[in-house]
């Protein structure tokens, strides 16, 4: 069987069981011209629409099965990716072999989801909106025990370059314990945020204790990550995660690990 083309990917560190398998895109790779690319996998950014059919079918390779792209929206729906193929939701759940669960960022964070018996994963769309409104705690309480949970924190904007205004601290003090210290004070008004902060006060509040990653950042990394708030027309990473049948090898090499 020949080899895929290489295409540069992010393998987790973290210790999911053999069956789980997880990937994150960077910007490089694919076939998109500026300011898309090279490696783009989305359609809604305005890229030519080969070029991003190209680009994931580089990454199909990858992969067992087609990912269950979704129609990203800010909010806190979980679809099931066992027997939907497209819809409109901010994260998906599976429980069967080589459905692919994918989240694209730009930013915003992408959160993959594992029991330890390797048996449920999910991934998560977090950007400030979504990770107040309880997208992750919604998609722990459609995996099953909360303490049988792992958690990887991939590629998002980090804690120097997150500024916003009082009322995204305010969406997130109102509700979530220690919120207050994931914030401190930027220009004006302006605070910088930590969303790896914010999303591990999530998590623990929704049972979750087993967190890792949170150490990549789209802004200041320009050659890895595209980022919207550094660059605005840009494409996005494709975060992906599937139960594996064990006979089958993953076809990708790692080329970073976070």
């Amino acid at each position: 069987m020949s080899r895929p083309a290489a295409l540069p990917l992010i393998l987790p560190d973290w210790p999911a069981p053999p069956s789980v398998r997880a990937c994150v895109t960077t910007k490089l790779g694919g076939v998109s011209a500026p300011p898309f690319g090279p490696f783009n996998p989305a359609t809604h950014v305005g890229d030519d629409p080969q070029a991003v059919a190209d680009n994931r079918a580089l990454l199909r390779a990858h992969l067992p099965a087609e990912p269950l792209w979704l129609d990203q929206v800010h909010g806190v729906d979980v679809l099931d990716a066992d027997r939907q193929r497209c819809g409109t939701g901010d994260a998906s759940v599976a429980h069967r072999p080589d459905r692919v669960c994918a989240v694209m960022t730009a930013d915003c964070l992408p959160v993959l989801f594992c029991n330890r018996q390797g048996s449920v994963v999910a991934a998560a769309h977090a950007g400030w909106r979504g990770l107040a409104a309880g997208v992750l705690a919604r998609t722990v309480e459609r995996m099953g025990s909360p303490a049988e949970l792992m958690a990887w924190l991939g590629p998002a904007i980090g804690p120097d370059a997150f500024e916003v205004g009082p009322e995204v601290r305010a969406a997130f003090v109102e509700r979530l314990r220690g919120a207050a210290r994931a914030f401190r004070p930027g220009s004006g008004d302006r605070l910088y945020a930590d969303i790896y902060a914010l999303a591990r006060l999530e998590l623990e509040a929704a049972g979750v204790q087993a967190v890792y990653g949170g150490g990549l950042c789209t802004v200041s990394q320009g050659g890895l990550f595209h980022s919207y708030r550094r660059d605005g027309r840009c494409g996005r990473m494709a975060s992906l995660i599937w139960i594996a049948d064990r006979a089958t090898p993953f076809a990708a090499e790692p080329s970073y690990q976070g």
